[in-house]
């Protein structure tokens, strides 16, 4: 039995609706393992906040107080990657690209392409409408579950 590609994405499907993290299978002599990768953990420790030695006091009890400056948020529903693999966003380098931020796009339409195993995958938008952020670059290596684009 040789272990064909659907088969494969078949066991990856498996891991990712069951929240699997590691399936492993073997044949007579043939043996396969697929895993999900977990984001990693960091376990250094903590830095150590230094506290001032002399904290001057305030001018006035209403002084304002400024918020934090958060990232701006993304709108919209997230297209992410079903594989790891790398991602691209033409059919052939000197084709245009897919998608482009402020693209109208409709449920079905290819939005990309992820390589995986030297096979080119088409990745389609769930729904229709405008693409507002582009997250990743030509050429860059993608995780299973890595949000692709934002489409609104």
């Amino acid at each position: 039995m040789k272990f064909e590609t659907d088969y494969i994405e078949k066991l990856a499907k498996i891991i990712a609706d069951n929240g699997l993290t590691e399936i492993s299978l073997e044949d007579g002599e043939q043996a396969i393992t697929i895993r999900k990768d977990l984001p990693e953990v960091n376990y250094a420790p903590a830095p150590v906040a230094v506290a001032p030695q002399a904290v001057p006091a305030p001018a006035s009890s209403n002084a304002a107080v400024k918020p934090e400056a958060k990232e701006p948020e993304v709108k919209g529903k997230a297209i992410t990657s079903p594989m790891v693999g790398t991602f691209y966003a033409a059919s052939s380098p000197d084709a245009a690209p897919f998608v482009e931020v402020g693209s109208t796009v409709n449920a079905g339409d290819v939005v990309c392409i992820i390589e995986a195993m030297k096979l080119m995958n088409e990745i389609k938008s769930e729904q229709s409408g405008k693409v507002v952020q582009i997250c990743v670059k030509n050429g860059d290596p993608i995780e299973f579950g890595q949000v692709l684009m934002y489409v609104e």
